[in-house]
């Protein structure tokens, strides 16, 4: 018998296969259910080592799918939900900001509701229910850049809890900064953040929101920054970089991420807002030089030798100059902290790219959805 059946949205993601096998292999008295719509971002190839166990099943539905989700809720009993299905690539949200507002603001609405009309027609209401709904930093806006006088960035200060750490300046995201959104990608994010606080402060839902900093790790997808540039370190292809590389932005490898949503999703307080960080900033051309650096050494390449493909091309529009996440509040109610340092973190994640090429160009290529794509069609 499972104990509980908790859906994961978009767990065929990156951050989202990280948190589907976290949970199947360590609660098997769970009914893990993978909800994913299997977009370019989402390759079931990501949960190869877990597809089989007993307590792990997926589920092919668009979030926005509202029949279809009430129906899996309903079906399957769902007493807790992990919403982290989201559309996320800044660039992509510029080109085409109405597919980030339909997925982000609509799929979670279409989530909430169909919870809510479940939740509600049991006897015992939202007893032992949770919908906890991962967001971004980037939802705050941006953070001034500051460089103390005669001092190289980064530098040291402090959190709110006195702890020292590498920043690049005196102002750190907070669960109490206000929103100011830039760009149609943390807009959307803002808005699905907000109508799952409401649906607690209208229904009683009880939600969670978390705020988290940049991800970095194993299956990420290759349009975000490390991926992409360690796959074209290797094949000795430019590397793009935005202005200056002077944009900075908080790192925390992903399984860190995931033990926090765990630790948060069974003992974080209903309606509470909790911030997930590194507190592990980094300017973009200082971590593309550490990932040159790493590539060539395991390659056995001259160090320095690939630092020629950087590029600079013009900046991105809105582009916020700094985000910086303050976890002070989680590492003090509920003990959490970054398990890794950023250069074992950077060590690990270029040794599985370079040891998973196979992965790497089933995506670059678009192999990976062919073959999903006819596995759930019945082809």
């Amino acid at each position: 018998m499972m104990s509980r059946t908790i859906v994961i949205t978009g767990g065929a993601g990156f951050i989202g296969s990280h948190v589907v096998r976290l949970f199947v292999n360590k609660y098997p008295n769970y009914k893990i259910i993978n909800l994913d719509k299997l977009t370019y971002a989402g390759n079931l190839a990501n949960l190869r080592d877990v597809e089989k166990a007993p307590n792990y099943k997926f589920a092919k539905i668009d979030i926005c799918d509202f029949d279809s989700v009430y129906d899996l809720i309903c079906r399957e009993h769902v007493d807790g939900i992990i919403h982290l299905a989201a559309e996320s690539h800044v660039d992509r949200s510029i080109k085409d900001p109405f597919t980030f507002a339909r997925t982000n603001v609509l799929g979670t609405l279409s989530m909430l509701q169909a919870a809510k009309l479940y939740w509600e027609s049991l006897p015992e209401k939202y007893e032992g229910k949770r919908f906890y709904h991962i967001s971004t930093d980037e939802v705050y806006g941006a953070l001034e850049l500051t460089d103390p006088e005669g001092v190289e960035p980064p530098f040291t200060t402090r959190a709110s809890s006195g702890t020292h750490h590498l920043a690049y300046g005196h102002d750190f995201f907070y669960e109490t900064t206000k929103y100011n959104p830039h760009s149609p990608y943390s807009a959307s994010k803002a808005s699905s953040d907000h109508f799952v606080r409401a649906f607690h402060d209208t229904y009683g839902m009880p939600t969670i929101v978390t705020n988290c900093s940049n991800n970095y790790g194993p299956y990420q997808f290759p349009e975000k920054l490390i991926p992409l540039f360690i796959n074209n370190i290797k094949h000795r292809k430019p590397l793009p970089v935005y202005g200056k590389g002077e944009n900075v932005r908080d790192w925390l490898y992903v399984e860190d991420h995931a033990r926090a949503i765990d630790l948060i999703f069974h003992n974080g307080k209903v309606a509470d807002t909790y911030n997930i960080g590194g507190f592990n900033e980094w300017k973009n051309i200082d971590i593309i030089k550490v990932v040159i650096a790493t590539v060539d050494r395991l390659l056995g390449r001259k160090e320095g030798e690939d630092l020629n493909l950087i590029t600079f091309v013009t900046d991105r529009a809105g582009h916020d100059m700094r985000y910086a996440i303050d976890s002070t509040k989680l590492q003090k109610e509920l003990g959490w902290e970054p398990s890794l340092q950023f250069e074992e973190g950077i060590e690990k994640t270029v040794r599985w790219y370079l040891d998973n090429q196979q992965w790497l160009d089933n995506v670059t290529s678009g192999d990976y959805q062919q073959y999903y794509e006819k596995m759930y069609s019945g082809r």
